[in-house]
């Protein structure tokens, strides 16, 4: 009998200890492919949490590291004046706008050893930091630029220097520091490396790192070229890049990704699940499936409740999702249901057998301002309900590009206009919704992707039993970069 296949999940801030799409997604391949043994290998922003989900028998092994724990040093390696002149080479590289080789950094630095002081106590680690301050800071104290570059690297440091275990293939399912880790174990391990991309991690970074008021002057450009660099970096390494939808692998190549190692597998449901009888109700019914968190935008769904129930009556919404996850934002949106007068027709249903309100509901509505793929869609075409959204990830496609639709994130009125539509052109929906049903049996279903990514482990373990080629450079140069534009 064939040993079982050794997958090692690489995961960021997620799965776990956080719900939402991509932990449920990982929750389900686990346990769909009961046939292959998973280690998790967890990065956290804090310790000691609770997981989220009963874990699967088949994961094997759960390390965790503590992002923002600074380790002991640990015993330094015997050319240490060589890898500090390694990490010099590779920052030069990024700021001419290169993606770099890390792999004569990982080589000559033991797994344990960790570079948090030797980053600021040696000649060439500080250089580096007071000529990049003189260079890109000069207006704001050197203080605001020292302490963020600490910080940003610190968190670098504890990834490249943790040990990880012993798999037949490494599968990260971001780029980040999970990504930076898988990076670190195709080197070190020898063995191959995928990478599933659920949202562009360095573009979310991005959106939250421009929202911060407290980041200023270089600081900013500094976290988004340090984001800009791990996916490039991970790029480089990955066996194979994979992205739920065609617009983000563009993206991707876009970023460097080579075009050969790159392709689509969406995520996809339980179509059995979701084929459920309809139950009509009386009236006229709206539902928004989510975590009440500022990211699914719920204040613009109650806004939209608002234009809509003044031209139908009959209208009834439900925020249908767990509302502990932010409870000031929760209250908030409670505070505002109330000011609007909503609080016959609107109610906060908790964490409920969504099925239970796709078999009555009359539209589903995604008011979110970041999105990857999202699964609600299609269990919402799979229930026999048309959707309303936000223009996010890959909604427009979803949606076939339907104008009357979709809406600009926080547009509440041109979100209701759509609800409109669907309300007053009854016969037209029944149509677009036997439609909409087809497309999720045909291209969505979850066991049939879950093969996929069967087919893809077997075929890359089986790789992995020879030493796989060297990463070697993916161009010299990456698309669109400028000398200056790259680098930590």
């Amino acid at each position: 009998m064939a040993a079982r296949i050794r997958v090692c999940l690489l995961l960021e801030g997620s799965y776990p200890y956080i719900t939402g799409g991509v932990s449920s997604w990982v929750h389900e391949l686990i346990q769909a492919l009961v046939d292959i043994d998973f280690v998790l290998f967890t990065i956290s922003p804090e310790e000691d949490q609770e997981p989220r989900y009963k874990i699967p028998d088949n994961v094997v092994e759960h390390h965790d590291i503590l992002l923002s724990r600074v380790p002991p040093p640990g015993k330094a390696p015997p050319k240490k004046k060589a890898l500090l002149q390694d990490i010099k080479k590779i920052h030069d590289s990024m700021f001419s706008g290169s993606i770099p080789a890390i792999d004569e950094l990982i080589e000559r630095m033991p797994v344990g050893y960790f570079l948090h002081k030797e980053a600021i106590n040696s000649s060439v680690g500080w250089d580096m930091i007071t000529s990049q301050n003189q260079l890109k800071n000069p207006v704001y104290p050197f203080a605001d630029y020292f302490w963020a570059w600490k910080s940003a690297h610190d968190m670098i440091f504890t990834v490249l220097g943790a040990g990880l275990p012993d798999a037949d293939l490494y599968h990260a399912v971001s780029t980040g520091y999970a990504g930076l880790a898988a990076s670190t174990a195709r080197i070190r391990k020898k063995k191959p490396y995928i990478l599933t991309e659920h949202g562009l991690y360095h573009k979310e970074r991005e959106m939250e790192i421009r929202k911060a008021a407290f980041i200023r002057g270089y600081q900013r450009d500094m976290w988004i070229n340090i984001y800009n660099s791990l996916s490039r970096l991970s790029y480089r390494y990955a066996d194979l890049i994979i992205a739920l939808f065609e617009f983000n692998r563009r993206m991707q190549i876009d970023l460097g990704a080579p075009v050969e190692k790159t392709q689509v597998i969406p995520n996809g449901i339980d179509t059995g699940r979701f084929s459920g009888e309809r139950k009509k109700r009386d009236g006229f019914h709206v539902g928004l499936v989510g975590r009440v968190v500022p990211i699914k935008d719920i204040k613009t769904f109650i806004s939209m409740a608002k234009i809509v129930s003044d031209e139908i009556p009959e209208a009834r919404f439900y925020c249908i999702g767990p509302t502990d996850e932010d409870e000031r934002y929760y209250e908030d949106c409670r505070i505002l249901v109330d000011s609007l007068r909503l609080g016959k027709i609107f109610e906060f249903t908790g964490r409920q057998d969504v099925r239970e309100y796709y078999a009555f509901l009359d539209v589903l509505l995604l008011t979110s301002v970041r999105e990857a793929q999202p699964l609600v869609i299609l269990e919402a075409y799979c229930s026999g309900v048309p959707v309303v959204s936000t223009r996010v990830g890959n909604v427009p496609e979803l949606l076939d590009f339907d104008e009357r639709f979709i809406a600009s994130p926080k547009d509440a009125v041109q979100l209701a206009r759509g609800i409109k539509y669907i309300h007053d052109h009854p016969e037209e929906m029944a149509e677009l919704i036997e439609k909409n049903r087809k497309r999720v049996y045909q291209f969505y279903d979850r066991d049939t992707l879950h093969q996929r990514y069967r087919e893809i482990y077997q075929r890359y373990a089986a790789a992995g039993q020879q030493e796989p080629p060297p990463s070697g450079p993916v161009g010299q140069q990456a698309p669109e970069a400028s000398a200056g534009s790259g680098g930590l």
